[in-house]
């Protein structure tokens, strides 16, 4: 898979992405770890890690307008549902090829902090406003073998300093 972003640069480094917290005074605490690829897997191998911890699915439509929804990781996510709350109409996965192309990011290490790729403002946010009631708010710096721990204020700050200040969305309850 070619992995240069939309406009033919390549995607943010998870080092540079973490140089970057840095230099918005945002802290945070990287966790080195085996690649995961799945909440389950995520689930099995993070130890002690405290706060919420995510499931993300990158979507697109028929007219493939794009959302990155970010959500907690035990959450059921109806399609149609989602697809209605966002006014996107029917929704369906984005292709890796997609994923890269706009994100920057392989399958397996979606993450919302993706959007420092997104220059274009190609990919709408959208964030599960429960998640934001954790603290830390546990997130992959654009690589699976990696996982960020961010205050919800910080992962917000950060968002909107990439001009991707998410819309929040409220989930029915489980």
């Amino acid at each position: 898979m070619n992995q240069r972003l939309e406009d033919g640069s390549a995607p943010c480094s998870p080092q540079t992405l973490l140089a970057r917290f840095d230099s918005l005074g945002i802290a945070h605490r990287a966790v080195t770890h085996p690649p995961l690829f799945t909440v389950e897997q995520s689930k099995e191998l993070r130890g002690d890690m405290p706060g919420g911890h995510t499931k993300n699915l990158f979507l697109r439509n028929k007219k493939g307008a794009m959302w990155l929804v970010t959500c907690l990781e035990d959450r059921e996510v109806d399609l149609k549902a989602l697809g209605e709350q966002l006014g996107a109409g029917r929704l369906s996965f984005g292709k890796p090829e997609r994923l890269m192309r706009y994100l920057g990011v392989l399958p397996g290490a979606v993450t919302p902090l993706a959007v420092i790729n997104d220059t274009a403002g190609q990919v709408e946010l959208a964030i599960d406003s429960a998640l934001l009631a954790h603290d830390p708010v546990n997130v992959h710096p654009l690589t699976n073998d990696m996982t960020v721990a961010l205050s919800p204020g910080d992962l917000l700050r950060f968002l909107e300093s990439v001009n991707h200040p998410p819309r929040m969305l409220a989930f029915d309850p489980a």
